[in-house]
């Protein structure tokens, strides 16, 4: 087995559970360890999927700048749940905003860094 397999498996399996945590994590549970979820633990299991999806898009073998994209993907994903759970209104501590801000705020840099590199390394192709 090629470690170029490896990895794509090993990424197909974090993106999947990432998926499934974001998406039902109350299901993960259920079928992990047999057990429901507090309210709260439902948000910390989505914070996991986004962070699990990240990582296996981290180990996706792609050929480019690998720490970007995955730490692009999960500050994208978190800034948008955050914003999700203030709205909601549910779970709102001192520092949900400040921390949705932040994510916002790296989110927007990271993209300006990548889309900018992008469009430089196309043109000098």
């Amino acid at each position: 087995m090629t470690l170029t397999l490896v990895l794509k498996l090993a990424s197909i399996l974090e993106i999947v559970t990432g998926l499934l945590l974001m998406i039902c994590p109350v299901c993960v549970a259920q079928l992990l360890l047999n057990s429901g979820l507090t309210e709260a633990s439902l948000a910390l299991g989505r914070i996991t999927g986004i962070g699990l999806f990240s990582l296996g898009i981290a180990c996706w073998p792609n050929g480019t700048d690998p720490a970007i994209w995955p730490i692009l993907t999960y500050n994208a994903l978190i800034t948008a749940y955050l914003i999700y759970i203030g709205v909601e209104g549910q779970w709102v501590g001192i520092l949900l905003w400040p921390a949705a801000i932040l994510h916002a705020i790296l989110t927007l840099f990271l993209s300006i860094y990548t889309f900018t590199r992008r469009s430089q390394n196309a043109h000098n192709s």
